[in-house]
């Protein structure tokens, strides 16, 4: 029987938290019940940096209970870096490791069913919301616009996708290998090759609590897989330079074409057009590029991901 780890990055989440890790304890000590899983299976919660009782509740449930374990950040890391801290603790003990939100949108029933697809030599397990009804429509609307452009963009996600997911332990160790700073882990993962499956499952509203993803960090979080994984927003300002030229030539040759026909106006509404238009594409152009400079700096510095302040567990 194998170990598992339930690994929850949580960010502000004193509502949900009791009530999350008591039923994803239940799911687990089922599993273990039925010896699908070894008795020392834990959860590991990832307290990112928060401000309100997220680290006092940790706290107080591992003196209850010992399953029940923590690392606490010294400040607010995000996400994805939560998830990476928390994997690769986890797995100096654990055979098999669970990623879920401690909103419990995401149906840990589940759980069962991965771990059964598990023991079948399946490494990576995906859960995958299979309808998108708590969502608003704008949210429905941008996030499958999202997923067509990354596969235009070449990169490879699995639709209706997130975080919650099932990974072996050489599974982790093999993404832990990526040292990336910018790290763009639903897009990595994919690209590993080991043996996958898909279970689906119905989201659900948030118990309690706020969003930790509104509209600006859903836009930073859509940028950042798109130019960690592709080098195509670059290539786009190339054509986008090259149709400006070729724009300009045409603007040259009918210049030069009036003028010899002795039909040229004096003005300034097609130069100033022209202007505005050439200075928007420049700007554009250095925006982008700008924006993979900045993470090649940061890439170059080789700045921890994170800085893990206490332990409990």
């Amino acid at each position: 029987m194998k170990k598992l780890t339930i690994v929850i990055p949580a960010f502000n989440e004193e509502e949900v938290l009791p009530s999350t890790l008591q039923r994803l304890f239940k799911i687990e000590q089922n599993l273990v019940h039925d010896q699908l899983l070894d008795q020392s299976s834990d959860i590991l919660i990832v307290d990112d940096g928060s401000k309100d009782r997220t680290w006092q509740i940790i706290a107080d449930t591992n003196r209850q209970n010992t399953h029940i374990k923590g690392l606490k950040f010294s400040r607010n890391f995000g996400h994805q870096n939560a998830l990476i801290a928390g994997m690769q603790e986890a797995i100096k003990t654990a055979d098999v490791v669970v990623t879920i939100d401690a909103d419990l949108q995401d149906d840990p029933d589940a759980i069962p069913t991965m771990i059964k697809k598990f023991t079948t030599g399946t490494d990576i397990v995906y859960g995958v919301r299979n309808n998108r009804d708590s969502d608003s429509w704008f949210k429905r609307t941008t996030a499958v616009g999202y997923y067509k452009t990354l596969n235009l963009l070449g990169v490879k996600l699995v639709q209706n996708h997130a975080d919650f997911r099932l990974m072996s332990k050489r599974a982790v160790q093999t993404l832990l290998q990526y040292k990336e700073r910018n790290l763009f882990i639903r897009g990595i993962i994919p690209m590993l090759g080991f043996k996958s499956d898909k279970v689906y499952y119905k989201r659900t509203p948030r118990l309690a609590g706020e969003s930790k993803y509104p509209l600006k960090k859903m836009l930073a979080f859509a940028w950042d897989g798109i130019s960690s994984l592709s080098i195509a927003p670059v290539r786009a300002v190339l054509l986008l330079g090259i149709f400006a030229s070729l724009l300009g030539i045409i603007a040259l040759v009918y210049s030069v074409t009036v003028k010899w026909l002795g039909l040229a106006v004096h003005g300034w509404s097609s130069l100033m057009i022209s202007i505005w238009i050439l200075g928007g594409f420049q700007m554009i152009s250095l925006g982008v590029i700008g924006e993979y400079i900045g993470k090649l700096t940061t890439e170059a510095k080789k700045r921890p991901r994170f800085t893990i302040e206490t332990k409990i567990g």
